[in-house]
């Protein structure tokens, strides 16, 4: 049994992630878990989720990502982030976005996400 579908394709939080995520070379989209994943051959973000203990109150408009491992310590001090659910035991973080993100800091986010997992080659293009 597939999982249910847990965002709205026209949520424009969304949107902005999607453009972000997706404008990294050979990034692509998948639904898994019932909800948006991008990846470069393995998964890099996840939109939505929920803090660690709080499996039953989801975050809608969070953007779980891998963060660069020199800048893990002061993310965890930031009271914005939070150790997600299932992915937190692996070095996840969490963000919620519902309000008013700095576009440029999610951006860098997905960035940083992005080069912990990305083939030479990709981190290469981006680089290039």
């Amino acid at each position: 049994m597939p999982h249910p579908i847990m965002f709205d394709d026209a949520d424009p939080i969304l949107a902005r992630v999607r453009a972000c995520a997706l404008a990294l070379p050979e990034a692509t989209e998948k639904i898994a878990h019932g909800r948006p994943t991008f990846r470069c051959g393995k998964m890099f973000a996840m939109y939505g989720g929920s803090r660690k203990g709080e499996t039953r109150s989801p975050i809608d408009t969070a953007l779980l990502i891998i963060p660069d491992p020199g800048e893990t310590q002061a993310l965890e001090q930031d009271a914005r982030f939070f150790v997600p659910a299932y992915m937190g035991a692996y070095g996840w973080l969490g963000i919620d976005l519902a309000d008013h993100p700095d576009w440029d800091e999610v951006a860098e986010l997905l960035d940083a996400s992005f080069r912990q997992i990305a083939p030479k080659r990709a981190v290469a293009a981006l680089d290039g």
